[in-house]
């Protein structure tokens, strides 16, 4: 990621932490929860790992074309899940962006900022930036009717995996603006 150190460092943090949480809802009861979980994890230690600040770590040229083919790969599997329910639509939309700034980060020269193309950018910023204002309006109620005696696991807590999927969306854009 391009831009002030510490405001990457914030982003790896971010991402790193709503992956670890990720993982921990895989431990949930219900298997749809396991599976959406999975993916969501992958994402965020994926974009922890592309978050990493140049100044401080350069990846060797061959990272960006192996994230593209595992988030491809993701992808992939998010459009089989598509077929049992349209929420998996957005990790589909999720590893297509994740692909696109892989392959974007691995054509620019000298790993500088990435060569995106401008319209592809601003469509997935447009998305991206929807669903970032439209799960935050969602979280609002889920977190005022949580209060109650709640006895759910960690990893069964849907006002928590909202804000794991707000902070990934909020990262993505942020992640998008570098490019």
């Amino acid at each position: 990621m391009h831009g002030p150190a510490s405001s990457g460092w914030l982003l790896v943090a971010l991402c790193a932490v709503t992956g670890a949480y990720c993982l921990a809802r895989m431990r949930s009861g219900a298997e749809e929860q396991r599976s959406a979980a999975g993916g969501e994890a992958l994402m965020g230690f994926g974009m922890a790992a592309m978050a990493v600040p140049t100044a401080v770590f350069t990846p060797p040229s061959w990272t960006w074309p192996v994230y593209a083919v595992v988030f491809g790969a993701a992808g992939v599997h998010a459009l089989w899940a598509a077929r049992t329910g349209a929420h998996h639509l957005h990790h589909v939309v999720g590893a297509v962006a994740m692909t696109y700034m892989s392959v974007a980060m691995a054509g620019s020269p000298g790993h500088g900022h990435g060569q995106g193309v401008p319209v592809l950018t601003g469509a997935l910023l447009l998305y991206f930036a929807g669903y970032v204002l439209l799960s935050g309006v969602r979280l609002v109620p889920v977190a005022a009717m949580a209060g109650g005696g709640g006895s759910a696991g960690w990893g069964d807590r849907p006002e928590l995996a909202r804000a794991c999927r707000l902070s990934m969306g909020i990262a993505t854009v942020a992640m998008l603006l570098t490019l």
